[in-house]
């Protein structure tokens, strides 16, 4: 009788490992419909980020420049072959395949996440986001049932930003964030989205500390060390609910001051705002 009970002891402890390990393996497979914004956020640092936490994912973003969501609405219509597709497996390696079309991207993996946006100079303005509901019902038509489907929040220009698209907000930073907040949770509101990956409140936050408004290459895409860092934080923290502070990755030439104030902020967004004063 002890025999019997030390084998199914044996034999339960196995089973624990064995989904505890395929526990371990699961991959997140993550999409962006996307454009520069959405490469500025996922194709530089969060697959390391989600590496240095033992974490495996496959990241897609499907690239047009400046894209806003009536193109990709326009792209679906007519399934056109308009997109750069880059991708970057488990193994870290990005792949660019031209000419993509949306629908076959979206079929290509079982998607744990999708997300969209507006383009940068619009995301502030609701009344562009019209086509929304049907870019938001053509992707749940080709994605599993438990796939989320969220809403990047772009960031707001720098207050030196020369973009043309700056005007519509007075040439004022704040009231550019304020705009594309407010649009953000409108639009995951109407479109019952599953959550906002709050990117542009992390770049708000961190521009608050002593990081400044440094963190811009053009005036408007993201710099390509310390932007972009705080972005993919933000994804990943996001996406992973896994706390960032504390990450061991960050890019060469980065300043641990750079990196805790980054990871500082994209928590401090994460949680609605709340920054700590560790």
């Amino acid at each position: 009788m002890k025999t019997s009970f030390l084998r199914k002891t044996v034999i339960a402890a196995m089973m624990i490992l064995s989904i505890s390990a395929a526990a371990q393996e699961k991959v997140m497979k993550i999409l962006a419909v996307g454009n520069s914004f959405s490469r500025d956020a996922v194709e530089q640092y969060l697959w390391d980020l989600a590496d240095a936490d033992g974490k495996k994912c496959i990241i897609g973003n499907l690239y047009i420049g400046g894209c806003p969501i009536s193109r990709h609405v326009d792209n679906a219509r007519n399934d056109a072959p308009a997109y750069e597709y880059r991708k970057i497996g488990t193994d870290g390696i990005r792949v660019q395949t031209d000419n993509k079309r949306l629908d076959e991207t979206l079929r290509e993996e079982q998607w744990d996440i999708v997300t969209v946006q507006q383009a940068s100079y619009d995301s502030g303005n609701y009344d562009s986001f019209s086509l929304l509901p049907e870019l938001v019902a053509y992707i749940r038509a080709r994605v599993p049932s438990y796939t989320k489907v969220l809403f990047h929040q772009t960031w707001a220009y720098a207050q030196t930003s020369d973009h043309s698209g700056f005007k519509r907000y007075g040439n004022n930073q704040m009231t550019m964030y304020r705009a594309i907040s407010e649009c953000s949770a409108k639009a995951a509101r109407e479109n019952e989205l599953q959550g906002i990956i709050p990117a542009g409140t992390a770049i708000q936050i961190a521009r608050s500390t002593e990081l400044g408004d440094n963190l811009n290459a053009d005036g408007y895409h993201l710099d390509h060390l310390v932007g972009r860092y705080i972005a993919a934080c933000t994804w990943y923290e996001y996406i992973f609910k896994n706390n960032v502070k504390g990450n061991r990755f960050a890019p060469a030439g980065m300043t641990k001051n750079q990196k805790r104030l980054s990871q500082k902020s994209a928590h401090a967004a994460c949680r609605k705002g709340i920054f700590d004063k560790d």
